[in-house]
């Protein structure tokens, strides 16, 4: 079956960094684009960041440009996001998500981000 698990997530000061990985499973790993999504405490979802299947990045958010960066590696069935200069309102918890034909298919189960001082 489709897996998506996520990891990488902890804590860190303001201004670190971290670098979140997404390792998929049970499908052609190249073939689909995907997102990252991110939900910080008592807020709405949020997308990150977007990349294709051949690791063309598609689209990022404004609050992100410039401190994330968003790669894939299909040789071994993973995409990344490498988070820089992080800040509190980074805080939250990530997810992967897979796009399907018409949309978001699948959903990893999230890696917790806290950026605290």
């Amino acid at each position: 079956e489709v897996q998506l698990v996520e990891s990488g997530g902890g804590l860190v000061q303001p201004g670190g960094s971290l670098r979140l990985s997404c390792a998929g499973s049970g499908f052609n790993f190249s073939s689909y684009a995907m997102s990252w999504v991110r939900q910080a405490p008592g807020k709405g979802l949020e997308w990150v960041s977007r990349i294709s299947g051949g690791g063309r990045r598609l689209a990022s958010a404004d609050s992100v440009k410039g401190r994330f960066t968003s790669s894939r590696d299909n040789a071994k069935n993973t995409f990344y996001l490498q988070m820089n200069s992080l800040k509190p309102e980074d805080t939250g918890v990530y997810y992967c998500v897979r796009y399907g034909n018409a949309d978001v298919d699948y959903w990893g189960t999230g890696t917790q981000v806290t950026v605290s001082s």
